[in-house]
């Protein structure tokens, strides 16, 4: 059963546009893995800094694999500097 998964990230107060940018970055790599069905990311428009990722994946296993891919684990190297909180939802489709 597919996986789908919304992950919401805020940035910290001036490091908006750095975040911006490096988000933008995991785009092309993860719509180009094994397993992913959908990668879309979405920047608010009621609140600078916001954005939000909608996924779909043909497995967790496969979920799990993009988690641990290079450009995953270069931008948690980099989430204490720009992340002030994110949340992160996984499930299926009822």
């Amino acid at each position: 059963m597919p996986l789908t998964v919304n992950a919401t990230l805020k940035a910290k107060d001036g490091k908006e546009e750095a975040l911006f940018a490096v988000l933008k970055a995991l785009i092309a790599p993860t719509r180009a893995e094994k397993g992913c069905i959908f990668y879309d990311m979405h920047k608010s428009d009621d609140e600078p800094g916001l954005f939000m990722f909608t996924e779909e994946w043909e497995t967790r296993p496969l979920w799990d694999d993009h988690m641990n891919s290079p450009h995953l684990k270069a931008f948690s190297a980099r989430q204490d500097e720009l992340v002030a909180n994110w949340t992160l939802f996984t499930g299926q489709r009822v």
